[in-house]
C-alpha cells in the first residue's frame, strides 16, 4: 500500500476510490501550511495538487520517495517538471478533462461583453429603464474569433463559436498552416499581428513561459481592433493588466474578461476598481461541478496506474 497526499480540493469520489487501494491523506489546508506540507511529503509516493502547490523547490526537495505527481488541471508553471523528471518523478496534468469548461467560458463572456445589457440589473429593478443606452449590443454571430493557441481547449471553443455563427482564426507558434487540427476545425491559420488586427475577440490559450510573457502588451493591447474583446483564461503574466484597464477606460476596448492573473490571490486592484466593461474571476475558468469530477477522476486513475504499473 502506498502514501498518496493530495495537498488541494478534489472530488470526494476519486479520493474514495484511491482510499479503496491506497493510503491517503486529504487535506486542502497542506497548501497553506509549508512546514506541515514538507513534512508529509517526505512519505508520499504520490502527491496530488491543483495550480497553488508550488512543486519546487523545498517542497520538491522533500519528495524523496514520491514517484508521480498528479495535476488538477492542465497548467504546469506551478510545477518544477524538469526537476521532478530528474528526480524520476512523472508529472500527470489532467489535460483535455476541463477543456469544455473553459471554452463555455469564454464563449459565454464574449457574448455578454459584446452585447453589454447583463449590468442592468439594479438599474431595472430601482424604476431605471435604460433601454436606449443598452440598445446597441453588438451580436456574436457574424463576429471573428481569435485564438492565440489552439491546443485542446481552443479547438474546442472553435467549435463551439462556429456553432453561434463566429469566423475563427487562430496563431499558435507550435503549428504550421498546415497542420490537421485548423483544417479540422475550419479556422484560419494566421499570425499574431493579423489576428489582433482582424479579430473581434481575441481568447488566450497558450502557457506562461519566457516567449510568452507579458505577450499583450500596452502595445499589443493598443493594435487590436477598435472595440474588440480580450478573454484570458491560461495564466497570469500574459496579458498586461494595467494596460488593459487603460484601453478599458479609454473606449479602445470593447471588454476584458480576465480569470487568471500574475499575482493569486489578486490583491485590492485599484486600476480596475470601477472599470467599464470588465469581467474579473478568480481562476474558475476551468472550474465546474462535471469538470470537477471529470479532472479528479482522470488524475485518479492515471495515478493509480503509475504507482501499480
Amino acid at each position: 500500500m502506498k502514501r498518496i497526499v493530495i495537498a488541494e480540493f478534489m472530488d470526494a469520489a476519486a479520493v474514495a476510490q484511491l482510499r479503496e487501494r491506497h493510503d491517503v491523506l486529504h487535506d486542502v489546508a497542506l497548501v497553506d501550511d509549508g512546514a506541515r506540507l514538507y513534512q508529509e511529503a517526505k512519505w508520499a509516493h504520490a502527491l496530488i495538487v491543483r495550480n497553488r502547490t508550488q512543486v519546487r523547490g523545498e517542497l520538491l526537495d522533500a519528495l524523496t520517495q514520491c514517484t508521480v505527481v498528479g495535476r488538477l488541471g492542465v497548467g504546469l508553471d506551478n510545477i518544477d517538471v524538469a526537476g521532478c523528471e530528474a528526480r524520476g518523478i512523472r508529472v500527470i496534468p489532467a489535460t483535455g478533462a476541463n477543456a469544455l469548461s473553459v471554452a463555455e467560458y469564454v464563449i459565454a463572456s464574449a457574448m455578454m461583453l459584446l452585447r453589454g445589457a447583463y449590468g442592468s440589473t439594479a438599474a431595472v429593478a430601482a424604476g431605471r429603464w435604460p433601454r436606449n443606452a443598452l440598445s446597441n449590443g453588438r451580436e456574436l454571430a457574424g463576429k471573428t474569433l481569435g485564438l492565440v493557441g489552439f491546443g485542446a481547449i481552443g479547438q474546442l471553443t472553435a467549435r463551439l463559436a462556429q456553432a453561434l455563427g463566429m469566423r475563427t482564426v487562430a496563431f499558435d507558434a507550435m503549428m504550421d498552416d498546415s497542420h490537421p487540427a485548423l483544417a479540422a476545425t475550419g479556422t484560419q491559420p494566421l499570425g499574431l499581428d493579423a489576428l489582433v488586427a482582424q479579430a473581434d475577440v481575441v481568447s488566450l490559450h497558450v502557457p506562461l513561459v519566457d516567449g510568452t510573457r507579458n505577450l499583450f502588451h500596452a502595445a499589443r493591447i493598443a493594435a487590436m481592433k477598435g472595440g474588440a474583446v480580450l478573454v484570458n483564461t491560461s495564466r497570469g503574466g500574459i496579458v498586461d493588466e494595467a494596460a488593459v484597464a487603460l484601453a478599458l477606460r479609454e473606449g479602445r476596448l470593447g471588454g476584458a474578461a480576465l480569470d487568471v492573473f500574475e499575482a493569486e490571490p489578486l490583491a485590492a486592484s485599484p486600476h480596475f476598481e470601477d472599470c467599464p466593461n470588465l469581467l474579473l474571476t478568480p481562476h474558475i475558468a476551468g472550474v465546474t461541478a462535471e469538470s470537477n469530477e471529470r479532472v479528479s477522476s482522470l488524475i485518479a486513475q492515471k495515478v493509480l496506474e503509475a504507482l501499480e504499473p
